[in-house]
């Protein structure tokens, strides 16, 4: 949930989130119409998506236990090699080594003053130099806790990194596109091409575009001529 995401947008998010899905078998099973219902607000919802299939694989493979290796860590649906890290320290305060933003803000700040085009390869090194190896998870929560005061306090270290990379207007975008098809498809589903159409009231080009990307997903299936939630 966090992946793009603003802490004070998550919280309530996530509290509802695991009240109703706590565990990995309640969310393999979960119908991904119900999971989508409650991700509506985060955005992104392929993350949802990727989150019930990770799900699925932990429980049919893992008999329902998250895998503490990196390497399977990573294979699961939506992870990748940096979550797959800090799942490892905070899951299992392993001393893993990653990057996020917050922690990218801090190092920036302190030793790269007057550089620009910062790789995050040049950065680990001073990560894994300053990590607390014995307690890696509260290290880590202070170093993210330090980054996001340095927003506040100070103009953004990050525009000088080399990944670096501002988010473009959500309004009339494709994400907010998206966003408003698979509500309306929560709210009515089955629906036809013509009644989304009628609905969205955008060019027919842009939403055809959108949905076969929905469709090619998994997000949204089409049985019949119909549409609905995958």
């Amino acid at each position: 949930m966090l992946q793009q995401t603003q802490v004070e947008r998550v919280i309530q998010k996530y509290k509802l989130f695991i009240s109703i899905f706590p565990d990995f078998p309640s969310l393999a099973r979960a119908e991904l119409k119900d999971v989508l219902s409650v991700w509506q607000g985060l955005g992104y919802n392929r993350r949802a998506l990727a989150l019930v299939r990770a799900a699925q694989t932990v429980t049919s493979e893992y008999g329902g236990n998250l895998p503490a290796k990196l390497e399977d860590l990573a294979k699961l649906s939506g992870v990748g090699r940096t979550t797959a890290s800090s799942l490892q320290a905070f899951a299992f305060n392993k001393p893993a080594v990653f990057i996020e933003t917050n922690i990218r803000r801090v190092f920036i700040h302190h030793f790269f003053e007057g550089k620009e085009n910062i790789k995050d390869n040049d950065i680990l090194p001073f990560v894994e130099a300053t990590l607390d190896k014995s307690n890696s998870g509260m290290w880590y929560h202070a170093l993210m806790d330090y980054g996001a005061m340095l927003k506040k306090e100070i103009p953004n270290p990050n525009i000088r990194s080399m990944h670096y990379k501002k988010q473009p207007p959500f309004k009339n975008s494709d994400r907010q596109i998206r966003g408003a098809i698979l509500r309306i498809l929560l709210e009515k589903s089955p629906l036809s091409y013509s009644e989304l159409e009628e609905m969205i009231r955008e060019p027919a080009t842009r939403i055809r575009k959108i949905i076969n990307q929905l469709e090619t997903e998994g997000l949204v299936q089409k049985r019949k001529g119909r549409y609905s939630i995958g």
